[in-house]
């Protein structure tokens, strides 16, 4: 089978990834949400370990941090205002840090996080890593490029789950976690396996 040449490619945007120290790190919905109940995550204490190890090195380096966090409002598992919703301890922001609330996918959406951004001199340059892969990082990504950003991911501080396909079928987390890192490395930015493929 042929591989077909992406268009980052084709538009002369390559794949080559940033400095972390040059870099604004975006952490997407590192809630309680994601390790229990309904919404776990397969690979989720995997992802939030290399999430750790990404804001480590992004406060090392004084890369700019901002975390977001979804708000499903009072009852569900996105409830900001109960512990099912909080940002989980190994990633809490640190003081100085600004949280982002959204109600979409897109980070960007009906947020301030672009004035957050540009308000602190953010460069093109966007790190991020977090919750779900072919949600809301798929579609911040979208964002942040449709913004003029250069948006990374990096996959081991993400994860997805198992879904029913529109066919009956069932598609693993593995391929969908697949198909939405594909999809981001198509057009949107490049995608880094890990935080140590991240040069200070």
């Amino acid at each position: 089978m042929s591989v077909s040449t992406t268009l980052r490619d084709v538009i002369g945007l390559g794949h080559e990834l940033p400095r972390l120290a040059d870099s604004t790190v975006v952490m997407i919905d590192f809630q309680n949400t994601y390790r229990t109940g309904v919404m776990a995550l397969e690979g989720a204490e995997e992802a939030l370990a290399a999430g750790a190890r990404l804001l480590a090195a992004a406060r090392a380096v004084g890369a700019p941090v901002v975390h977001v966090v979804n708000d499903g409002g009072t009852g569900t598992p996105y409830d900001v205002r109960a512990e099912i919703g909080a940002i989980v301890p190994e990633v809490a922001p640190a003081e100085g840090e600004p949280v982002v609330v959204k109600e979409f996918p897109d980070a960007f959406h009906r947020t301030d996080l672009e004035k957050i951004l540009r308000d602190r001199g953010a460069g093109p340059d966007l790190v991020l890593a977090g919750f779900m892969t072919h949600l809301c990082v798929t579609f911040t990504a979208q964002g942040a490029f449709q913004l003029g950003f250069r948006p990374t991911v990096v996959a081991e501080a993400t994860a997805t789950r198992s879904l029913a396909a529109p066919d009956g079928d069932v598609m693993a987390a593995r391929d969908l976690q697949r198909a939405a890192l594909t999809t981001v490395a198509d057009l949107f930015g490049p995608v880094a396996p890990r935080v140590a493929d991240l040069s200070a």
